[in-house]
């Protein structure tokens, strides 16, 4: 037969490549040695398990991909992983490496790290966890790395669990930096050098690191003025951490989620200074420390307010009221593990929901429902002569559905779903909450429900 392809370039060929998925791409490399090479050349990102048997094929492997620019070495935790040797190689092969990503591979050490970092200056995002380096190593990496944007580690084995820890300092990636994300980490006050001396910083995230954080969340207020994202979970963090955090004037994002000495104190603090705050997650341990007062100062301040997830926290219709009233541009507001009992997602609603709907909500003027395939024209038709003032707007037909009914993982733990939803990826929707205590102005069912949820308002 003939080869149709044989009079394409290869660029052309590595472009059809590149849109094909994993597997089909694997399985089209086998087709001839032309396609094997092409296909090889035109790879830029690679994942390989990462045990020890690994060190005796990388040569080949990195002959053939010889233009990989994302790198993941991933380790069964059981099994043994490659060692410093084959990290160095792996550097001298791939000079225009930009990320890398490590997982269980407990036979690297610091000078393995260490001699990777000099052979790969160009290196933009690294994300490690569960290796055996320690701070001496992430040291020599930071110094050696100037065009680090993304540094990300989680539980660093090298890391000692008690005592002195050298501290860990941003080296020449000090004014690169972009991200930094540290999870499970022993002595975490170590990092304290790295995050203060990273000045353009944009995202901080920090979960489960010993210490005490409000001193540092201090100094690095003073010294990063561009901080848009801080996530805070599970740390020894308090009200005075929150009013250093409200220092970050550009603020948008803020997750607090089990952190029991943050109060309304410190919320309002970070509602007043950070007005251009988007996204706001707090997981309140059921501590009751964080409720109307905070929330109220962040409808009252916040006005670009898109998204708020409140877990084990319990406003009341006060705080809701002012939701409804100051933030137009909220697309999600999510309450769980609380006293509220209404739950709207996914839209799993027929005719007999519709008619709850007409029974239970007496002041109801409004009613908007997309894609739930259960009510019908039967059940339109009832609920206009039942209510015939209530302006009903249905839509039966087949679109792009556009709502998002996942749960972060946070919010689907646990037996306990008391919650009000509402998720749409439409920056275009906006509704106001209208008042909870009054008269419900206007309803949205873009969410899911059952007949009890939509019958008790």
């Amino acid at each position: 037969d003939d080869d149709y392809t044989s009079n394409l370039p290869d660029e052309c060929l590595a472009s059809i490549f590149d849109s094909l998925s994993s597997g089909d791409r694997k399985r089209s490399s086998l087709v001839c040695r032309r396609w094997l090479r092409v296909e090889g050349q035109s790879r830029d990102r690679l994942s390989l398990n990462s045990k020890s048997e690994l060190a005796d094929f990388l040569p080949r492997l990195l002959l053939r991909f010889d233009s990989v620019t994302k790198l993941s070495l991933k380790c069964d935790r059981r099994s043994i992983s490659i060692a410093d040797d084959a990290l160095i190689l792996i550097s001298l092969s791939c000079r225009n490496l930009a990320g890398l990503k490590l997982r269980s591979c407990r036979e690297l050490t610091d000078n393995g790290i260490s001699l990777f970092s000099q052979n790969c200056s160009t290196l933009q995002k690294f994300s490690c966890e569960s290796c055996s380096f320690g701070p001496k190593g992430m040291n020599l990496f930071l110094q050696n790395c100037p065009l680090l944007e993304e540094f990300s580690l989680k539980r660093l084995r090298g890391s000692p669990g008690g005592g002195y820890a050298e501290p860990v300092n941003p080296g020449k990636a000090a004014a690169s930096l972009k991200v930094i994300c540290l999870k499970n980490l022993y002595n975490g006050q170590c990092f304290a050098p790295l995050i203060i001396g990273a000045s353009n910083l944009k995202r901080l995230k920090l979960s489960r690191c010993t210490g005490d954080w409000d001193k540092v969340l201090e100094m690095a207020s003073v010294r990063v003025n561009g901080l848009m994202e801080v996530h805070l979970e599970k740390l020894q963090v308090s009200d005075l951490g929150l009013l250093s955090v409200s220092n970050f004037a550009n603020l948008e994002i803020l997750h607090l989620v089990k952190t029991p000495r943050c109060t309304n104190v410190g919320l309002v603090s970070v509602a007043e200074k950070c007005r251009l705050l988007r996204k706001l997650r707090i997981d309140g341990w059921k501590t009751n420390r964080i409720g109307d007062d905070g929330i109220i100062s962040v409808a009252n301040h916040c006005a670009n307010l898109q998204e708020l997830v409140l877990i084990g926290v319990n406003p009341t219709c006060l705080s809701l009221d002012k939701l409804g009233a100051n933030c137009p541009n909220l697309e999600r507001l999510a309450l769980c593990g609380s006293e509220s009992k209404l739950c709207i997602k996914s839209c799993p609603v027929s005719d007999n929901g519709m008619e709850a709907v007409a029974r239970g909500c007496p002041n109801l003027v409004k009613i908007k429902v997309k894609k739930c395939r259960g009510v019908t024209n039967v059940g339109a038709d009832w609920l206009k002569g039942r209510r015939g003032s209530l302006d009903l707007d249905l839509d039966n037909v087949e679109h792009e559905q556009l709502v998002d009914t996942s749960l972060d993982e946070q919010e689907s733990r646990g037996g306990d779903f008391s919650s009000f939803n509402l998720r749409c990826r439409s920056r275009s929707f906006k509704t106001r909450l209208g008042s909870f205590s009054g008269t419900l102005r206007r309803w949205s069912c873009f969410g899911g429900g059952s007949r009890n949820n939509l019958g008790r308002n």
